[in-house]
């Protein structure tokens, strides 16, 4: 029989998503009958809805061996660091992710991407250790693309990661703001608010009318030089979804250079042969925090900022909008 209290890094989560990640090698199938049958709650039988609060006891009867082969595997150190740092306290990392890196593993690349290169850091500075947690892992609350770079909010507690996932998905609290080049003349803000449909074998999204069927995405763009021929762009995300910006400044008229699933052919040839650009320009640059949730009060009215890549830099200079020109 295992033992097991329930601490802050564990609480307020479901009884089978709890043992789901314990004995994160088990098929579904053996937790769910593991809790009808050898799995209780301080001393009772609980059912997989049952919320765990701190200082419950689930005891799990189970062989040694079951338990060593079902075990969520301990996390090795060994990816290389290639992210800055742009804001640290006990709860939150605010990373800045370099142009290439993936957020999270795919089947393409399961070891050096950001989430291991976080949790390698935040062992090596005493802020995790995985042999002490239960089932707890240092996670990203925000994503962006392989070839987006910016900010990245990854938690370093449970209750963090929690009142993080839940401010995100709130309008209002942690306001995300993102660079781009557009082409042509932008020299009004705009705001746009239309429906979007994924198509999930070509990985695009399709803009579509606020009054159709899809889901609602809210974008505001604000220029900040233009040349005529290029404009610099804020652009703001009210909604998180895939693509947004690339298809949202598409459909209005001005996509993101170099951005080769929703840009301009021609404008994409041009920045390809002048400065090697082959994939969007966008970089998530700053955080704002307005009423967050009990316990991260700290942080309202904070802002964040990434430095801008030297890449972008130098396509501002190249174009000539630099130094707001």
């Amino acid at each position: 029989m295992i033992n097991v209290e329930i601490g802050d890094n564990e609480r307020n989560q479901r009884l089978d998503k709890f043992l789901r990640k314990y004995l994160g090698e088990a098929p579904l199938s053996y937790i769910y009958k593991a809790i009808r049958k050898d799995v209780k709650v301080n001393g009772k039988r609980s059912k997989g809805e049952y919320v765990l609060q701190s200082g419950d006891n689930v005891s799990i009867y189970i062989s040694d061996a079951d338990f060593a082969k079902f075990q969520r595997k301990p996390h090795k150190v060994g990816a290389k660091r290639q992210f800055g740092i742009a804001y640290e306290d006990d709860n939150i990392l605010v990373v800045e992710k370099p142009f290439g890196l993936l957020t999270h593993g795919d089947s393409t690349e399961k070891r050096n991407h950001l989430a291991n290169q976080v949790i390698d850091y935040l062992i090596e500075e005493g802020d995790y250790n995985p042999r002490l947690e239960k089932t707890f892992t240092p996670a990203p609350v925000n994503r962006l693309d392989r070839n987006t770079t910016g900010l990245v909010i990854f938690c370093k507690n449970y209750p963090a990661l929690q009142a993080f996932n839940s401010m995100i998905r709130e309008k209002g609290i942690v306001n995300k703001y993102y660079l781009t080049i557009v082409p042509g003349k932008l020299d009004r803000m705009l705001h746009l608010s239309d429906k979007m449909i994924k198509n999930e074998s070509t990985n695009t999204i399709t803009v579509v009318d606020s009054d159709a069927e899809g889901k609602t995405m809210e974008t505001i763009a604000r220029p900040l030089s233009t040349n005529g021929k290029y404009t610099l762009c804020e652009v703001e995300i009210i909604t998180g979804r895939t693509h947004q910006i690339r298809a949202h400044l598409a459909k209005a008229g001005y996509p993101v250079i170099g951005d080769v699933k929703y840009g301009d052919k021609e404008v994409n040839k041009e920045v390809r042969r002048r400065f090697d650009l082959t994939t969007q320009l966008l970089h998530a640059y700053k955080l704002r925090f307005d009423g967050c949730a009990e316990g991260f009060e700290y942080l309202d009215g904070k802002e964040i900022k990434a430095k801008m890549p030297e890449e972008f830099e130098k396509i501002l200079k190249g174009i000539g909008l630099e130094n707001g020109k």
